[in-house]
């Protein structure tokens, strides 16, 4: 599990989810537990956590006094809804507010990076870009009670066994005394301190980098949940001075069926076929690259290397990554993306993207989950809708694009 895993949506919002949902039906917004229920699930929680080495009197401290919280349980069910196309999303995850206080912050913490930069060979901008998305550099770590939040998504029942799991990971924390249950805060599901860790993720990935006995990702001092984060990257991958990806330009011409993630080619062999820099250059070889067109063919394109993939395990979503790729790389001084957008588009909703899904699949476009994410295997079923049709196959889930399915259905 990344360590984010179900919480980005509300704060990116590109209408990806990284929460599942039922397929083809819309999600429910209802909330229909309460605060006895929860009292009840927690008396028959109790004998599992004991089971599995909670001792009683570390369950009990740590749900004294929780309660019922709607407002998680709403934001939950709410967040498949959220939608923003990703030059909007850009535009507050790389604003020039966000980019100045993430060059503030590499230097305020210059040392500490530095040395974990060495350890643990992750560049310290992606590391700094990636605390500036989760918590505005620390300055919003969040409030809510991390055992209330998760026992009350326990309880709720849609996802059951990946929230009480979490949720015996988090009695797990407070037993090995890492903080105490008030200190314990975090997002409304469970993701934790300075870069937004799980409990899970937290239990895997998390160091004591200021070597007080405690792994502190919640307090004011970020060292431990930086160098958590890079420990994370590394464990995923990451290849030092590796760029997570370039901006590049297309030739007249360009072939889109190659625009496919499993399509790898050194910058060199793609130079061969007229992909540029924006500057007209050569690429340097910095591995096998694929090509992404997260806008379609009128959006900015982007050669993309084997660090992309890594900080998609911190987030699967395309804007996230790039918004992290590009904030760190404008942190260090880099331009910002010289290509356009669509600005005549907006983003699918979620009934429109389950429509979409439901209707390829119908046509015999088979995007093989109806889930409302446009990942991979819905960007796939696009194109080769798209050559079917002899249109453009960039593969953008565009509203005009819906409209086309419409027409041929």
């Amino acid at each position: 599990m990344n360590a984010r895993v179900l919480v980005l949506a509300a704060l990116f919002a590109l209408g990806q989810g990284v929460a599942p949902v039922a397929a083809q039906t819309a999600p429910d917004h209802s909330v229909a537990g309460n605060d006895a229920g929860l009292q009840h699930w927690l008396v028959d929680f109790r004998p599992r956590a004991l089971d599995a080495g909670i001792r009683p009197d570390v369950f009990d401290a740590a749900i004294k006094g929780i309660t019922y919280d709607e407002n998680v349980i709403r934001r939950d069910r709410n967040q498949s809804e959220f939608t923003k196309t990703i030059w909007e999303y850009l535009e507050t995850a790389t604003s020039d507010l966000r980019i100045a206080n993430g060059k503030a912050a590499l230097e305020r913490q210059s040392a500490a990076l530095a040395d974990i930069e060495a350890q643990y060979g992750v560049d310290k901008e992606v590391v700094v870009a990636i605390w500036g998305l989760e918590s505005a550099y620390g300055t919003f770590r969040g409030r809510d009670g991390v055992i209330g939040s998760l026992a009350s998504l326990a309880y709720d029942g849609r996802r059951q066994a990946f929230f009480e799991a979490e949720l015996l990971e988090a009695l797990r924390i407070l037993q090995a005394g890492d903080t105490s249950p008030a200190k314990m805060t975090g997002s409304w599901a469970g993701a934790m301190g300075h870069t937004q860790f799980m409990p899970s993720s937290f239990q895997r990935h998390a160091v004591d980098f200021t070597k007080d006995g405690k792994r502190d990702i919640w307090g004011d001092d970020p060292r431990d949940a930086l160098a958590s984060t890079a420990a994370y990257l590394k464990h995923f991958g990451w290849t030092y001075q590796q760029p997570w990806g370039v901006e590049v330009t297309l030739p007249d011409g360009f072939d889109y069926l190659l625009a496919d993630r499993e399509t790898l080619k050194t910058p060199a062999e793609w130079a061969a076929i007229g992909i540029t820099d924006m500057s007209g250059g050569t690429i340097p070889n910095h591995g096998p690259a694929s090509i992404l067109l997260p806008g379609g063919a009128e959006g900015a394109a982007f050669m993309i290397f084997s660090n992309f993939a890594v900080i998609e395990r911190y987030n699967t979503a395309d804007a996230y990554v790039i918004g992290v790729g590009h904030l760190s790389d404008r942190i260090v001084g880099g331009p910002p993306i010289a290509h356009g957008w669509p600005l005549q588009d907006r983003a699918l909703t979620y009934d429109e993207r389950i429509e979409l899904q439901t209707e390829l699949t119908a046509l015999g476009f088979d995007t093989v989950k109806v889930d409302a994410k446009i990942g991979p295997l819905t960007i796939n079923a696009v194109r080769n809708f798209q050559t079917a049709q002899g249109l453009l196959p960039d593969g953008y889930a565009s509203l005009r694009l819906l409209e086309r399915v419409r027409a041929v259905r």
